[in-house]
């Protein structure tokens, strides 16, 4: 059976804020690169992948001036795109579980994208995986491994797939660093560095500090990509947390007394092909009070070093600056989304891994429903699948206890799941 040839998926975005529409709380067009969800499934649409759009919320008077929002900036910008959704729940409603009410009305197979709050993520993702619909989380998958965990065999009994939208995974440059990282023998370090200027504090200033914090929201990112990279060479087993503090909460920005300005993780990793000789580490670092005009909405690099060699990705700074008389030199990633439309006038950001991470999901899910593969498939397919995303999880609430608790916290093996001792 071709791909041309496969149901159509209906699919609901959970979520109204940014990464979905492009339109953010404070009732403006976001200014970043991160509108990415709604864009790529109406193109999914146009396609022939998709059928049946939805969007789930919280307040119904704002779905108005999204749709609105969704006319001017994606409508009237490309060719033949269709803006058109349900959305849940309807003006002048305000209801936090609006998602029920739209997963209640939806039919097994059909499919949920789930980018809300982070502690709102494992509710959401298990109520849909109990009405039979395929998943995909934003990161973190969940706050806690409990949580990570349950997913997991939730998903195995409802046989419906869950992924992680960890879009790293289907950048090139990431994928082809791995590849040549299992060239170089043991693991011996990785470092990573991942922050967004202090304005985008203004978009989280509602959850910052009280409902998560930056390495969660950030450093989940690389966290990932190192547990990618050594998945079947080394597991995580001991992570000590620091975090600086100070300019989140001053009066300029006004966040959550509890917020952190950035936060580092170091993490030991213990070789699975030498036990008894081999131990590596990691550091991961995240901060949201970057400098408001560096030139990147989000400075990312990281390097590894093995035991034949070493790799350095900078992905802020690809060989590509605009310089603005207003605003100064930018570097551009349009490897991630590219916005400008094709010579016929249509979207043409169909290669960008933001939208990739998405289209794999739905390739994924429509290839489940017609038979031709099973979830449990997708986990030796080197996806970020909730099975294969468990130690980000792991590492990431290792972190947060060791903040909270000023102690090492390790991860160790338990049967066939992971625990925080």
């Amino acid at each position: 059976m071709t791909d041309s040839n496969l149901a159509k998926l209906n699919v609901l975005m959970c979520g109204a804020g940014e990464y979905t529409t492009g339109y953010t709380l404070a009732g403006a067009a976001s200014k970043s690169d991160k509108k990415v969800v709604a864009l790529t499934l109406f193109d999914l649409r146009r396609r022939g992948k998709v059928n049946w759009l939805g969007i789930a919320g919280k307040i119904g008077p704002r779905f108005p001036d999204i749709r609105k929002h969704l006319d001017e900036n994606i409508g009237k910008v490309y060719k033949d795109m269709d803006t058109s959704f349900d959305n849940f729940p309807q003006p002048p409603i305000i209801d936090g579980d609006a998602y029920k009410t739209a997963m209640n009305g939806m039919k097994p197979g059909d499919a949920v994208i789930i980018f809300t709050p982070d502690p709102t993520h494992y509710p959401i993702a298990l109520y849909a995986i109990q009405h039979h619909l395929h998943v995909l989380v934003t990161k973190p998958a969940t706050k806690l491994l409990a949580h990570h965990q349950d997913l997991i065999e939730q998903a195995a009994k409802y046989n419906v797939l869950c992924f992680v939208e960890h879009h790293k995974r289907f950048d090139s440059v990431y994928g082809d660093a791995r590849a040549k990282a299992a060239t170089l023998g043991e693991f011996s370090y990785f470092t990573a560095y991942m922050s967004q200027p202090k304005m985008q504090l203004e978009t989280f200033k509602a959850w910052a500090g009280k409902d998560s914090d930056i390495s969660y929201y950030l450093s989940s990112h690389h966290i990932d990509i190192s547990c990618w990279i050594l998945q079947g060479k080394a597991v995580p087993t001991r992570v000590t947390a620091c975090a600086s503090k100070g300019i989140a909460t001053s009066p300029e920005i006004g966040c959550d007394p509890k917020t952190e300005d950035t936060i580092t993780l170091l993490v030991e990793w213990q070789s699975l092909l030498h036990p008894g000789t081999h131990r590596g580490t990691a550091v991961y670092t995240a901060s949201w009070v970057a400098p408001l005009r560096s030139g990147v909405h989000s400075d990312q690099r990281w390097y590894y070093m093995g035991e034949k060699g070493d790799i350095t990705v900078d992905q802020a700074h690809r060989g590509y600056d605009v310089t603005y008389d207003e605003t100064g030199k930018s570097w551009i990633n349009p490897f991630y989304m590219k916005y400008s439309p094709s010579e016929t006038g249509h979207f043409d950001g169909q290669n960008g891994y933001g939208y990739l991470s998405i289209e794999k999901f739905i390739d994924a899910a429509r290839a489940v429903n017609a038979g031709q593969h099973v979830p449990s498939e997708y986990d030796s397919f080197g996806l970020p699948t909730i099975r294969n995303t468990v130690l980000t999880t792991a590492i990431l609430e290792a972190g947060r206890i060791s903040l909270d608790e000023h102690r090492p916290v390790e991860i160790k093996r338990d049967g066939e799941k992971w625990k925080l001792v």
